[in-house]
């Protein structure tokens, strides 16, 4: 069967419209004023949507859509105006993204250029800076906010190591669960700084307590010392090969070296939270030392990504001292 342009835009209001609906009565009830409201739901809209408090953001999927340039501008005009009523943003608090675009091109839709589009949202009693605009994306990642939480519970007293920390947000939440100790690793200078200012939004600027590494990790890594620190977080990309790294980093491959080094560094009884989003990942089990190991995939999966693929999750712990 073959729907008109006027009738697809009427099913993808209506599915928006119900997800939607389902969606905002689940996060009034936890508090929750960001979170995805859609992802690709409808082959013919592929658009990832987020709401974040009075702002849209949206991402196109790069796909072959047969369109014309023309075509696709009204398409896309079409798409956003029925995402901001239907979520009620005004239309000027919509931001769009295209997740794979083509150098030199993005488009019209590309919103107030020129300087940081940055403002403040807040998540479980935190705060953190979210820019939806300058970056493909924006600085919180909502697939991990019940990993974020598990992270402040076991932090008491610990100390803490956030590696391919992106923009801190497990430092910050680490930091709010009374850790002893916060260190945060990234390669990239922008979010490595972006953690800081988010550490230092929330109250946490002690350098006695909370260090900050601009370094490959894989590098860095090899060179930390043994038994140093009681609860590691790590979210490495599924592949990197910036100039700026020794070499290539591919996670199905090299994952199993990564945690036999955060093993090496936890102490006794130490945890570490392991997480990664290649959709065809498989853990390594027979690579790994001796130590306990627990899927929390489920266990951490948010409201908004139930039923949705977002990544796998594992608490993987150092054996006790006999």
């Amino acid at each position: 069967m073959t729907f008109t342009g006027q009738e697809k835009s009427g099913m993808f209001r209506n599915r928006l419209q119900k997800v939607f609906r389902h969606l905002s009565k689940q996060a009034r009830r936890q508090g929750i004023s960001c979170y995805r409201v859609y992802d690709h739901d409808l082959p013919e809209f592929p658009l990832c949507i987020e709401l974040y408090g009075d702002k849209l953001y949206v991402a196109e999927y790069k796909r072959r859509h047969g369109l014309s340039e023309e075509e696709h501008d009204v398409w896309m005009e079409d798409s956003l105006q029925i995402a901001a009523e239907v979520l009620g943003v005004n239309r000027e608090d919509v931001f769009l993204k295209l997740r794979q675009r083509k150098p030199g091109r993005l488009g019209q839709y590309q919103k107030k250029e020129g300087g940081l589009q940055e403002f403040v949202v807040q998540e479980n009693g935190l705060q953190f800076i979210v820019n939806l605009s300058d970056y493909l994306d924006t600085g919180l990642f909502f697939d991990h906010r019940l990993t974020r939480q598990k992270a402040r519970e076991m932090a008491t007293g610990k100390k803490v190591l956030n590696l391919f920390a992106y923009t801190g947000s497990f430092s910050v939440y680490t930091a709010a669960g009374g850790a002893a100790t916060v260190t945060t690793v990234d390669l990239s200078n922008t979010y490595l700084q972006w953690a800081r200012r988010n550490m230092e939004l929330n109250g946490f600027m002690d350098p006695g307590r909370f260090q900050y590494a601009q370094a490959d990790v894989i590098a860095w890594l090899k060179e930390a010392e043994c038994r140093a620190y009681d609860l590691v977080v790590m979210d490495p990309p599924t592949f990197s090969n910036s100039k700026r790294m020794e070499g290539i980093l591919d996670v199905q491959r090299d994952h199993a070296a990564l945690i036999r080094e955060c093993l090496r560094l936890l102490t006794p009884g130490g945890v570490l939270i392991f997480s990664t989003n290649y959709r065809k990942f498989i853990l390594d089990q027979a690579a790994l030392p001796p130590c306990e190991i627990k899927d929390i995939t489920r266990a951490t999966t948010p409201f908004d990504f139930e039923g949705r693929f977002a990544r796998y999750c594992f608490l993987i712990k150092n054996p006790e001292l006999p």
